[in-house]
């Protein structure tokens, strides 16, 4: 098979509502789950996509690690809050369900917060930002994740990437829509850089001793045993203000636990006396009704001048373009409906197993000898 083939994001979407379905997952929520990871592949965040469909969905509702059935539980609830427990069930649902609420909330009362416990991986964070941006809202959200995240000054992977997430409406064709980890490299970065077979850059990932792991395969393995962690963002110690991102990953990981009555840090890492259970994340979900404040169109305007002033702005030396948050993902959506979805040799021999597991003979990926 050659290093990387391209194929319509229509037809990996059809492929992934299948084997879902197949999996045991109700058609609607299939098609929910597999709409959030062709947005990532959409938006050319090659680590959340069709990458990670069959090891952290596929795979943990095969061993029982997640429930392909979602039973969505209301916890507490008030005119502008709800805390969900989705008993284990699909991340993309529950967190589907939950920024709905948090919408239909902020439409009646200005504001909506939904805090959701005991829930799964739910892809990336920046679709449900999204949600409310097509709303006329300013979207915010934020998850904890399994441990891999040392703080700063330490060695133990305790916090998750831990994304904090933030979307806002503008005049032009895309929002403002930043969606991040709290850490240097999120785990799914390291496992793109192992199936590629390249190194890790120094400074992102340090072991017991602190000192900076770069096998990307290695790395993988060690995260798992607890022998590495990731950095937070600002990098290692304090000289680049690390203690920023590990402060932010902390409040994401309050947030994701506290409010909600949820696991945290360790609890979240998927085994507990060496076998493998739930990982019991968590999430929260917040949504603010631009027109509480203000007119939509007239913060359209004042966040699209904003954007357009700091493009515009004088460029660093051999430096060709400024980009605001945002911009390079709607432009690989805008090119990937061309092109379709790049897929390396390691997710060619997942799909290709899983079409012949699940006996999916219709489909005829362009990489299949």
């Amino acid at each position: 098979m050659s290093d990387y083939f391209y194929v319509p994001l229509e037809m990996l979407e059809r492929f992934m509502i299948e084997v879902f379905v197949k999996t045991g997952v109700p058609e609607a929520d299939a098609k929910i789950c597999a709409e959030v990871l062709a947005e990532a592949d959409r938006r050319g965040i090659e680590s959340h996509g069709i990458a990670r469909f069959k090891t952290i969905y596929i795979d943990r509702i095969e061993a029982g690690i997640i429930n392909p059935f979602t039973n969505i539980e209301v916890v507490r609830e008030t005119p502008t809050t709800v805390v969900l427990d989705g008993n284990n069930g699909m991340g993309q649902v529950i967190a589907t369900k939950a920024m709905e609420l948090a919408i239909q909330k902020a439409s009646k009362l200005g504001m909506g917060m939904v805090a959701v416990r005991n829930s799964n991986h739910y892809g990336i964070a920046g679709y449900y930002a999204s949600m409310a941006i097509k709303a006329g809202m300013i979207g915010i959200t934020g998850t904890n994740a399994r441990p891999s995240v040392a703080p700063t000054f330490g060695v133990e992977n305790l916090l998750g990437t831990n994304p904090l997430t933030f979307g806002m409406p503008s005049d032009e064709p895309f929002p403002f829509l930043i969606d991040c980890a709290t850490s240097i490299i999120q785990r799914g970065k390291v496992e793109v850089y192992a199936r590629l077979g390249k190194p890790l850059p120094k400074g992102w990932v340090i072991d017991k001793n602190g000192e900076s792991k770069t096998d990307s395969a290695q790395v993988l393995e060690d995260l798992s045993k607890g022998d590495a962690a990731l950095v937070p963002l600002g990098g290692i110690g304090e000289k680049t203000s690390g203690y920023k991102g590990y402060g932010y990953a902390t409040v994401v990981e309050i947030l994701s636990s506290a409010l909600q009555g949820g696991a945290f840090l360790t609890a979240l890492s998927g085994y507990k006396d060496g076998r493998r259970e739930p990982h019991r994340l968590g999430h929260f979900f917040i949504a603010i009704d631009i027109k509480a404040f203000t007119e939509l169109e007239d913060f359209k305007k004042t966040t699209g001048s904003i954007l357009r002033q700091l493009r515009n702005s004088t460029k660093m030396p051999g430096q060709k373009r400024i980009w605001t948050a945002g911009e390079k993902e709607y432009e690989a959506w805008q090119e990937r409906q061309k092109t379709g979805i790049p897929i390396d040799r390691v997710v060619q021999s997942e799909i290709l197993e899983l079409k012949q597991r699940f006996n999916l003979s219709d489909y005829h990926f362009p990489f299949e000898a």
